[in-house]
């Protein structure tokens, strides 16, 4: 179905921009979880009290901020996966609740959507 239209929009296009989200959010996930790792190891390696070091953040704030932004990048690239799934089988752009088309501003600000706004 790449390369057809839908809400006016080349689906090539559209699977380019999700590749390359895709691309870009896995290597930014890489980052962060050896950004963990070593907030991990470093806290193995130190037997100083942090939590009561008022200079700066605790090494359980960082392991914490760290783990919240790995799963949201987790949960945008199993998005941006669906969302290709859903353009390999014809169903990108369709909202999955009432079965209209999602309007293509909805489409251009959030590529990953599966349902229109009244269906938010």
């Amino acid at each position: 179905m790449t390369g057809e239209a839908v809400g006016g929009r080349d689906l090539t296009a559209v699977t380019a921009r999700l590749e390359s989200e895709l691309t870009e959010t896995t290597a930014h996930l890489g980052a962060l979880r050896g950004d963990y790792d070593g907030v991990v190891a470093a806290s193995l390696d130190s037997n100083a009290d942090d939590e009561h070091d008022p200079e700066g953040a605790t090494i359980a704030y960082e392991r914490s901020q760290l783990g919240a932004l790995i799963e949201q990048a987790e949960r945008h690239v199993a998005d941006v996966r669906a969302a290709l799934a859903r353009v390999a089988e014809g169903r990108y752009g369709t909202c999955e609740r009432c079965g209209r088309p999602i309007p293509s501003e909805r489409l251009e600000a959030r590529p990953t959507a599966r349902t229109c706004v009244g269906c938010a």
